[in-house]
């Protein structure tokens, strides 16, 4: 029932800032920008009883993951500016992120083995 209702919730959040966009693209980034899906998934965690350092982590992850997702949504939104097709932007976007993520981890492995 629970997953039902964070479904629910986060349909919904979703739902409204879709629309918002639509009229009002530019601020509809910046509010898709926040990082509604990450606290949503923090009070998702906390409600369901997992631990402080678990969740924590879970935070953590999220920062590493950050400069990916930049580098992916400039690739979409060039290709976009470019007339590529929303489909192949995605992949390219996606393509770019999954290649960052790569040099990243080989960067954070070498650094750790210094």
């Amino acid at each position: 029932m629970f997953a039902i209702v964070k479904i629910l919730i986060s349909a919904i959040i979703i739902g409204v800032i879709t629309e918002f966009s639509r009229r009002y693209p530019q601020q509809g980034g910046i509010i898709a920008a926040l990082p509604i899906v990450s606290l949503l998934s923090i009070l998702w965690l906390y409600t369901q009883g997992e631990q402080m350092d678990k969740i924590g982590k879970f935070a953590i992850g999220v920062v590493w993951g950050l400069p990916g997702t930049v580098v992916m949504l400039l690739i979409i939104g060039i290709a976009l500016k470019h007339s590529i097709h929303l489909l192949a932007s995605f992949g390219l976007g996606i393509a770019g992120w999954l290649i960052f993520y790569f040099v990243q981890d080989l960067i954070v492995k070498h650094m750790n083995s210094l």
